[in-house]
């Protein structure tokens, strides 16, 4: 049974840049936009600033040699610049991918391979890495540009320009050497169908396997805008954001999440936006004390700061209206925890909201108006405005003739959550069969059904029925909101010569999940587990590594088919190392 959003929104078919800023000329606020959170007195730009900013970098791409539909890689941490050369590439008619800017450089060329990206812009902390995975793909240095903050952006030519060119690599400030005035009055490129355009290829394993490239279309991402902004608007001077409202910026602008909310949305409704170059929870504490914050876009784990470490309690917080977590689940224990710290009358709850990179970022959220939306359930909300769920027994709908999907009509019972909207990504970047394998396309009526891998059930099946997150059938593991895929952990082991077989699986350690290797050891090695871990720890990004220890094994079990039987694992890593149980465990 279909259940469908209570809301409908008015979507306009247009590109991102021009949902945010409405106009590529008419004149904009000269309030302050971004600021660093560093440094906001010295260090900011506007909203009318972002706009020419972005436009500049636009044309010094164009001028690079960027054409329609090339892709330019982001390889850096946050700061007050980002958002303008994530919309300088759509609006040069390019496509953004952003790449963790912990990467080693096995991963970066990873990406910058499948992407086939044309042009690479690096932190410059991280230019080593940049160029040696560069040079892994045949990517010339001249491509690279080098990304910090520069001596005065405001200029015709800001610094250092040529002068900050290093090892071949150019300095992004080269790409805004064009006078400004014509940056002001041209045009960006406006896609012909803004449905059936991409402009963001933001890596996901999907349900299994390695990094995929998920095209999100312009029409997408201004989709998910609209209606986050619909359910805001639902109550404008509410608790959490509203017209007076402070933000601060912690999550990475590499990844959906922090893009769809700082990036675009934020900034069509005007508001200010304090940027940390990277989490760091102290540092967190005293900018919301410091300027005030009033609502924050969280993952669990720093919720989990937020109750258990006594640096928390020694900061005024009271600004703080709202919190909301997303990315992974938050335990409902925690979340009570910063509550009675931060609102002890009861006025508001923490709440978990759900999405997917596949359905841009969000699908789901609390109405504002409600009063169930401040009763502290567990649930992740009800869908956003033009977004459609069905809950199917899990196992069926892998094919329409021989295991046609079997829907679940019973209130409160378990199965696979499919969904579909007007965020549903494109598919995935030059991989037509994961996306087969993940969208399902309905006979009947052509819809397109986005297979997600999560486990759910819901309260009534009408609309407006609130969702329950409770079990994931995929193998991803959630690591601080980031995720990591087994079977790319699986493939660096399985490099060693004494690692005959592996298996990594995800396992909770006081309160995170981390990863954990189960190895089978080749016919005479020696090797040790910690020998494993530290050469593990070499190859890979640091959320990546093998946090949850590395166990020797016989065997690896596995079905008659091969394939990995990870219930058992995970059951097993819980009982090992683990504090509490598995969500994996908790299916029949």
């Amino acid at each position: 049974m279909v259940i469908k959003s209570r809301w409908t929104a008015p979507i306009p078919r247009c590109s991102l840049q021009q949902w945010i800023f409405e106009s590529s000329r008419s004149p904009l606020p000269d309030k302050k936009q971004f600021l660093d959170a560093d440094d906001p007195e010295n260090n900011y730009i506007t909203l009318s600033e972002y706009r020419l900013l972005s436009k500049r970098v636009a044309l010094g791409l164009i001028e690079a040699g960027l054409k329609p539909g090339d892709r330019v890689l982001v390889f850096s941490g946050n700061n007050i610049y980002f958002p303008s050369v994530f919309l300088g590439i759509l609006m040069a008619g390019g496509i953004f991918t952003g790449a963790n800017p912990t990467f080693v450089p096995r991963e970066l060329a990873y990406q910058l391979d499948n992407s086939q990206a044309t042009f690479m812009i690096t932190a410059a902390a991280a230019l080593d890495t940049a160029l040696e995975a560069a040079q892994q793909v045949g990517l010339p240095r001249s491509s690279v540009f080098i990304f910090d903050k520069p001596s005065e952006v405001r200029s015709a030519k800001p610094g250092p320009g040529v002068n900050g060119r290093k090892n071949g690599a150019r300095h992004w400030t080269e790409l805004l050497a064009g006078d400004p005035g014509r940056a002001e009055s041209w045009d960006w490129v406006e896609p012909a169908d803004p449905a059936n355009t991409t402009c963001c290829l933001n890596y996901s394993s999907g349900t299994t396997g390695v990094p995929k490239g998920v095209e999100v279309s312009h029409y997408s991402y201004v989709a998910n805008g609209a209606q986050v902004v619909a359910l805001r608007n639902l109550d404008p001077q509410g608790r959490g954001v509203h017209e007076g409202s402070r933000l601060l910026c912690f999550l990475p602008l590499y990844h959906a999440y922090g893009q769809t909310y700082f990036i675009a949305n934020f900034a069509r409704m005007q508001l200010p936006v304090y940027v940390m170059p990277s989490f760091d929870f102290e540092r967190m504490l005293r900018h919301v004390q410091t300027y005030r914050i009033t609502s924050l876009a969280a993952v669990p784990p720093i919720v989990v700061a937020l109750a258990k470490h006594p640096l928390a309690r020694k900061y005024d917080l009271s600004s703080l209206e709202a919190i909301g977590s997303g990315a992974a689940p938050l335990m409902r224990e925690v979340a009570q925890e910063v509550e009675k710290m931060l609102w002890p009358a009861g006025e508001t709850v923490i709440h978990q909201g759900w999405g997917m990179t596949e359905v841009t970022c969000t699908c789901m959220a609390w109405d504002p108006t409600q009063p169930a939306a401040k009763t502290g359930s567990s649930a992740v909300g009800e869908l956003l405005p033009n977004c459609a769920a069905r809950i199917v027994e899990v196992g069926t709908g892998t094919d329409p003739e021989t295991n046609p999907a079997v829907e679940i009509r019973e209130p409160r019972r378990p199965g696979e959550l499919w969904v579909t909207g007007p965020t549903l990504m494109r598919g995935y970047w030059r991989n037509p069969k994961a996306t087969a394998e993940t969208v399902v396309v309905d006979a009947a009526d052509g819809t397109r059904w986005l297979r997600t891998g999560d486990v759910a059930f819901v309260e009534q099946y009408r609309p407006g029925t609130l969702f329950h997150i409770v079990d994931r059938l995929k193998e991803l593991i959630k690591v601080k909101g980031n995720q990591v895929a087994p079977a790319e952990l699986e493939g660096v082991l399985l490099d060693r010569r004494d690692v005959a077989d592996a298996a990594v699986v995800g396992v909770t350690i006081k309160g995170e999940e981390v990863p954990r290797a189960y190895v089978v050891r080749a016919a005479g090695s020696r090797v040790s587990e910690q020998e494993i871990a530290q050469w593990f720890a070499g190859r890979v990004a640091r959320y990546k590594q093998l946090r949850g220890g590395v166990k020797f094994v016989e065997a690896i079990p596995k079905n008659p088919s091969g394939k990995i039987l990870r219930k058992i694992l995970r059951d097993q890593a819980q009982k090992e190392v683990g504090d509490r149980p598995p969500q994996a465990s908790r299916l029949s």
